[in-house]
Order: structure tokens, then sequence, then C-alpha cells
């Protein structure tokens, strides 16, 4: 399995420019935290339901404790769509953050628009080798997000990004 590695770009689609951008994928490990996370709460609430339902409304209700349990068999490979949805793009004026399995959601963030870039990690992403991107604008509507980068990237992408958001707005 691999792990702590950014997923290769999208390789282009027939029929599309070579001017398309060069998509990066979320690390493995965000799929791995966000399923670990998923197995460790409702794991739990499964033995917990079943064992109080068991001894209070006896066993035919301690099969309720199997929902948290179908709940767990829906949401991994979910976990899986919506790890693979997520890809972001630096192009020369902004950068493209892409989502969604359903709804699909593009952003488009213009350099010289940012006037803060963070990195985040909280105990469960540093745990997990994994940083956040925060992009703040002056339209609230217009931040945006990359989660579960691996931390150096995240740094990288910071320095770039203030790096080209300086720039840019120079010239406001």
């Amino acid at each position: 399995m691999e792990t702590g590695t950014a997923q290769p770009a999208r390789p282009a689609e027939p029929g599309k420019s070579a001017a398309e951008p060069e998509w990066t994928g979320l690390p493995r490990d965000l799929l791995r935290m966000r399923r670990l996370l998923l197995v460790v709460w409702l794991v739990p609430v499964a033995v917990a339901l079943g064992v109080l339902l068991g001894m209070f409304a006896g066993p035919a209700w301690a099969s309720f404790a199997a929902l948290p349990l179908a709940l767990v068999a829906w949401g991994w490979p979910m976990l899986g769509r919506n790890w693979r949805s997520w890809r972001y793009a630096e192009r020369a004026d902004d950068l493209l953050i892409s989502r969604g399995v359903l709804w699909r959601e593009e952003t488009i963030v213009p350099y010289g628009r940012m006037q803060l870039v963070e990195v985040t990690s909280g105990p469960v992403e540093r745990h997990f080798g994994l940083a956040s991107v925060q992009l703040h604008t002056a339209a609230a509507a217009t931040d945006a997000r990359i989660p579960g980068l691996i931390p150096q990237e995240a740094e990288r992408l910071r320095d770039r990004l203030t790096e080209l958001g300086e720039a840019r707005s120079a010239g406001l």
C-alpha cells in the first residue's frame, strides 16, 4: 500500500488541449485517516448499542446494533470516492481546486486575491503526517481549503502561493 505520497496527476482526456492544468491528487494517507476515524467512531457505537439494547430491551432489539456497522460498510467506499474526487492545479494566474462526487465543485482562486495562506494540522492529522492549506480572500465565499497534504507539500504550496499572491497584488 502506498503511503505518504501524492496521487499522480490524472492523464489528459482524449480531445483535450495541452493547455489543460496539471492536476495533483491528495495523499493516500488522508483516505487511510478518514477510514480509520469512521471505524473508530462507529464500531464502538455498534458494540455499546448492541450491549445496551440486549440488556434492557431484549436480544431482538440488539439487532439494531447492525445499523452503525451498515453505515461503516456504506461509508468505506464513499470515502474512497470522495478522496479520489479531490485535486488541485497551479496555473499561471490562479489555483484550481476541484472536488465532489455527486455535485462537482471547482474553485478558482486568483493569486492576486489571496490575503492569507495558512497551513494547519490537528492532532489526528499530525499523527498521520498530514496538513491542510487554507486560502483566505477578501470575499469569504471564495475561501478555499486543500485537506490532507504532506506537510512539506503544504509548506511548499503556502510559500509559492504567498510569493505569487504578493507579486500579483503589487499592482493593486
